[in-house]
C-alpha cells in the first residue's frame, strides 16, 4: 500500500527533524485516507524529548475539534529519531493503537510511512511524493504549528 503526501510538506518535515538533532520533533498529519495535505508542528511534551515524543494533548484535541467541524481530518502524526533510522522503535511499537494512523518517522535525512493496523505493529506504506497544483489542497499544504 501507500500514502501520497506533497512534496512540499514532506520536504518541510525533513528540513524540520534535520534543524531539530538533540530532540525529537512531532506533529499531527492531516487529510484522507490514503493521501497526507498538510501537518501541523506540535509541542513534543515528553519528559525526556531526546528519547522519545508526546503530542502536545492541547494540540491534539483542538486538532480533532477543527476536524469534526468540517476542517482536515487527523490522519495520523509525524515524529523523527534524531539519531536513529526512520523506523518503528519498541516504543513505538507499544504506542501503535491499530487504529489505520499513518506514522510518518524520520530520520537521517529520509522518511518513512508506517500503518499501525493492529496494536503493537505496523506495516510499512511506500510514500508517493505529489505535486500540489489544485488551490485547496496547496492552501492545507503548509506547515502549520499548533497554538
Amino acid at each position: 500500500m501507500s500514502v501520497m503526501i506533497s512534496s512540499e510538506v514532506l520536504e518541510q518535515l525533513l528540513a524540520a527533524a534535520d534543524a531539530s538533532p538533540d530532540a525529537e520533533i512531532c506533529g499531527l498529519l492531516f487529510g484522507a485516507a490514503g493521501r497526507i495535505a498538510a501537518a501541523e508542528v506540535c509541542v513534543n511534551v515528553a519528559a525526556n524529548p531526546a528519547r522519545t515524543f508526546e503530542i502536545d494533548p492541547t494540540a491534539l484535541f483542538a486538532a480533532h475539534r477543527r476536524a469534526r467541524a468540517g476542517g482536515l481530518a487527523v490522519v495520523g502524526h509525524y515524529h523523527s529519531h534524531p539519531s536513529g533510522l526512520p523506523v518503528p522503535s519498541a516504543r513505538d511499537a507499544a504506542q501503535a493503537m491499530g487504529d489505520g494512523a499513518v506514522w510518518v518517522i524520520l530520520g537521517g535525512g529520509v522518511a518513512r510511512a508506517w500503518r499501525s493496523v493492529v496494536v503493537g505493529a505496523f506495516v510499512e506504506e511506500v510514500i508517493e511524493r505529489i505535486a500540489e497544483t489544485s488551490t485547496p489542497a496547496k492552501a492545507g499544504a503548509q506547515l502549520g504549528r499548533s497554538e
